[in-house]
């Protein structure tokens, strides 16, 4: 049952990830989601290795991996929308 619900999880952060790297926006993604991610996940990660979880070390291990990616993909938008906004400027008429 762990396996299953951790394998839900993961894969809807994955595709959420997929999502915003496709459509190159941040739109209606908080600056915040993937540091509060990888806050937790860090802490879920620490303490399902102290109490010798593998379910869950793997787990929380992988959603780390995700937070960074989603991080990743965020700021990378962030620039694509910034460098179309300072291109609309410099283009626009007088």
């Amino acid at each position: 049952m762990g396996w299953a619900a951790s394998a839900v999880l993961i894969a809807t952060l994955l595709h959420q990830v997929g999502v915003q790297w496709r459509e190159r926006s941040t739109e209606g993604v908080s600056d915040w989601l993937f540091v509060g991610q990888l806050t937790a996940s860090l802490g879920f990660l620490g303490y399902s290795w102290l109490i010798g979880n593998p379910v869950f070390v793997v787990s929380n291990g992988v959603l780390v991996l995700t937070a960074l990616a989603g991080q990743g993909v965020y700021r990378r938008n962030r620039r694509i929308e910034r460098s179309a906004a300072a291109g609309r400027r410099v283009h626009a008429p007088a």
